[in-house]
């Protein structure tokens, strides 16, 4: 074999494998739970999608519908249906510009009636993007006021809501309950960042094989982005609490656990928490009126006699 021959084979050998090794650290970095996408994006296909949940793990979606009170995102409906297409749950965001309680009404109105119009399912999230220079030099207590009066106001239209923002402004700038919280450290690899919140969004600039542009990712902490579920409302000036309860009309569920021949059921306590009851539980494939939904820590919860409440992820019709 000519000797420069065999230099540019053994240099080109050597990028392969880097290319390898720093491909496989970039997607060891932390999990791809969630992608965000907008018209910066393009029109998202079946493919592409089916690529991120095949390749990269991913299990949910988030796609911009609406800013201020306004601007619709013309994406928003081919990203639901795409989404859903590819058997992934489908969420949206809304970027928000209100800096009052009517403002915050007005814009969830204007959202919330987008989503509908684009397709948006009942019980997906519908999330308030909380990050521009409205919110930045208002109180934290307008902040919170503001925020409450946006979620209230999309629960009207069958939509669960909560805060997405910068972590440095968790605390500062707005009180998050659990939030869907935005930092990107140069190498999340075995990071579980504010592992309190729904989701921690770890980069804003990943590209994936196939798809166009630069992505927004999220590793989630719980359910709250893979589930459609009852809309929770908040007390207005108490976004922090971990437990919200929210009457609804009675209604039928049907319960079962794939993996026991029973469905567990929990007890609200004084101090807010759920615990296990542990002398009775729902046989599988059965039937249950309920009347009131409560969400404790991200899970909700459906009440199926007077203390007596079964987790939703139980809920098969």
């Amino acid at each position: 074999m000519n000797y420069g021959k065999r230099i540019v084979a053994f240099v080109a050998t050597i990028l392969s494998l880097l290319v390898l090794f720093f491909t496989a650290t970039n997607v060891d970095a932390a999990r791809m739970d969630m992608v965000d996408v907008s018209n910066h994006n393009g029109s998202m296909t079946v493919a592409n999608f089916t690529d991120m949940r095949d390749n990269y793990g991913v299990k949910a979606v988030v796609t911009k519908i609406s800013e201020g009170s306004s601007y619709k995102d013309a994406y928003a409906a081919n990203n639901i249906k795409t989404a859903q297409a590819a058997g992934l749950y489908i969420s949206g965001y809304h970027f928000a510009r209100y800096n009052t309680v009517a403002q915050a009404k007005a814009e969830a109105d204007f959202a919330a009636q987008t989503a509908k119009a684009d397709g948006l399912p009942a019980g997906a999230v519908l999330v308030a993007d909380v990050e521009s220079t409205e919110q930045q030099f208002i109180s934290k207590d307008k902040n919170d006021a503001n925020n409450t009066a946006f979620m209230n106001e999309v629960a009207k239209y069958g939509y669960r809501s909560d805060i997405y923002t910068m972590g440095s402004w968790v605390g500062a700038v707005m009180t998050v309950d659990k939030g869907w919280v935005a930092e990107y450290p140069n190498d999340a690899t075995d990071l579980y960042l504010h592992p309190n919140a729904h989701g921690w969004q770890w980069t804003s600039s990943y590209n994936f094989g196939g798809s166009y542009g630069n992505f927004d990712v999220s590793q989630l902490y719980d359910n709250f982005f893979t589930s459609y579920q009852t809309p929770q409302t908040f007390n207005p000036g108490n976004t922090n609490s971990n437990s919200t309860t929210n009457n609804v009309s009675k209604g039928v569920i049907k319960v079962a656990d794939s993996s026991s021949s029973y469905v567990p059921l929990m007890a609200l306590q004084s101090d807010g928490s759920m615990s296990r009851v542990t002398n009775r539980a729902l046989a599988n494939n059965t039937p249950w009126v309920t009347d009131q939904t409560r969400t404790v820590n991200g899970i909700t919860y459906h009440r199926v006699a007077t203390n007596e409440w079964v987790d939703a992820k139980y809920i098969i019709g």
